[in-house]
């Protein structure tokens, strides 16, 4: 059942048995895993069905350390960012999971292995199932084409995965509104939780509409599933019995804010012939209705060895040369060193032999543009705070403050140039790489969206805000779900991941609400 907040009287006191906030993939999931079950769940989301720029604007806040738009990264409707999501799905690397002594605040409370079976059902609920990530006998069969051996042992590959990609709203709508235990709650802000005298409990939510309405809600158990900026932004409004907010005994609600540092134009691949490259290191291959594509990131050892924080690169073919007076890229001077690269390859690579991908004789060669994601080292002062300024509902806007350290860049120019090493070392092209190791970041830094890190996991509150089983620290029954909980980043797109852990987090409250 759907209800729209703006409908009910006003203050309308509402019970039920479990209270999840927000309904984005892990709100979603998670409220799924209830249905038909002797317990009521509403689902609380802060939009409607469609985007409402009045709703987005609830996102504004300020940005005081690298540029980020808080408004455009995230929706604030049913399906919440699935609903813009780009479907990149693999799961997080073992060593992901490690406490790593070269990087300071690693580590998760359990292994990866713990996850193993969640991330095969959230493969399911994500559509790509059954996950393929290292199976390169499958992909060898399906794609026709024999795998590349890597040669310098820096690198190694994993494939990533493409869901539809599922928008969780539309896909689950159905799902939901059969569920005669389920309510979601359209057009409703959580603008508190409303503690207990003890501190130990929450007490009720205070529900506030656009229009005006005034409603609460009171549960057995509370789930905050808003996303890493969002979750952190209710603890820190909640202020009933904690100045510092609800779970923030020790000052770490909001810090530890991490991103997947994105850069463009870092480095070029030029090929005398792209055939030596099989198809699925390039572009997308589909099979049995999955979609995938080959992603270059370091092997855990090389990472051990040289302490090195995660990478991944990506490639595709963006532009073919086929005379040397020709110029597709949109940089002259990079163009005229494609040239020079391409007339040294085609001697060194070919021996001079007919290039064997093009019958045009005057075919140079393509070159390769590069996408690439870093892993950001755990920094406490990269944080999620208040600001002065309100928003329509009278509640203190963010303030983000994203930095990155001299590791993250450090690392990230190291597993550039193993990819350079790697891709010479196997005769295939050369790389022209435009970063320098001058101890700057490029002018440049984007984000993923992918928010992470702002509720992190640990067994000691005093290194994190929830525990293993996603519980805020100090208070029985509320409970954190998504990205923010995690410890460190990897590199994997984190979707995949906070849906396996809304899995589950749903086995945990099913023996704790029983």
């Amino acid at each position: 059942m759907f209800i729209d907040a703006r409908t009910l009287p006003n203050r309308t006191a509402i019970e039920t048995d479990l209270a999840i906030i927000g309904a984005g993939p892990a709100g979603i999931t998670l409220a799924r895993e209830f249905a038909g079950r002797n317990l009521s769940v509403h689902l609380i989301e802060s939009g409607g069905f469609e985007g409402d720029p009045d709703v987005q604007a609830l996102y504004e806040g300020e940005s005081t350390g690298i540029e980020y738009s808080l408004i455009g990264n995230r929706l604030r409707q049913f399906g919440g960012s699935s609903n813009h999501w780009g479907g990149y799905c693999r799961p997080l690397d073992e060593i992901d999971f490690e406490r790593r002594d070269w990087l300071p605040f690693s580590g998760w409370p359990f292994p990866r292995s713990e996850l193993a079976g969640y991330y095969d059902q959230a493969a399911e609920r994500v559509e790509i199932a059954p996950g393929k990530f290292t199976d390169e006998t499958y992909w060898r069969e399906k794609s026709g084409e024999q795998l590349l051996s890597l040669a310098t042992g820096r690198l190694e590959i994993q494939f990533v995965h493409y869901s539809p990609p599922t928008r969780f709203g539309q896909r689950y709508r159905d799902d939901l509104e059969r569920a005669g235990n389920i309510t979601t709650l359209l057009n409703a802000n959580v603008t508190n939780l409303a503690g207990q005298q003890n501190g130990r409990d929450v007490k009720h939510l205070d529900i506030a509409t656009l229009t005006g309405l005034r409603h609460t809600l009171k549960a057995r158990a509370y789930v905050l599933a808003t996303g890493a900026v969002e979750n952190a932004r209710i603890l820190l409004l909640s202020r009933d019995h904690n100045s510092r907010g609800l779970g923030n005994a020790h000052d770490l609600v909001g810090r530890f804010f991490m991103e997947h540092p994105h850069v463009s134009g870092f480095g070029e691949i030029v090929m005398t012939d792209k055939s030596r490259l099989p198809r699925i290191y390039r572009e997308r291959v589909k099979a049995d209705n999955r979609g995938a594509q080959v992603a270059f990131k370091p092997s855990a050892k090389f990472m051990r060895e040289k302490k090195l924080l995660n990478a991944t690169f990506q490639m595709g073919v963006a532009g073919a040369y086929r005379a040397e007076n020709a110029r597709p890229h949109g940089d002259p001077q990079r163009a005229a060193d494609h040239v020079d690269m391409l007339q040294a390859s085609r001697r060194l690579l070919t021996d001079g032999a007919t290039v064997l991908d093009s019958d045009d004789p005057s075919y140079s060669g393509v070159w390769l543009g590069l996408g690439s994601s870093c892993e950001q080292a755990p920094n406490p002062d990269s944080r999620v705070t208040l600001s002065g300024t309100k928003d329509a509902l009278g509640l203190q806007r963010v303030r983000l403050d994203w930095r990155l350290t001299e590791q993250d860049r450090r690392s990230y120019v190291a597993h550039v140039r193993s990819l350079a090493q790697e891709f010479g070392a196997l005769g295939l092209g050369r790389m022209k790489i435009d970063i320098e190791d001058d101890g700057k970041w490029p002018r440049r830094v984007d984000g993923g969206s992918h928010h992470m890190g702002t509720t992190r996991m640990s067994d000691d509150p005093r290194s994190g805000v929830v525990d293993r089983n996603c519980r805020v620290h100090g208070i029985d029954n509320l409970y954190v779900a998504g990205s923010s909980v995690f410890p460190t980043s990897g590199t994997a797109n984190p979707t995949l991941t906070l849906v396996a852990l809304a899995l589950r987090l749903a086995d945990h409250l099913k023996g704790k609400l029983a």
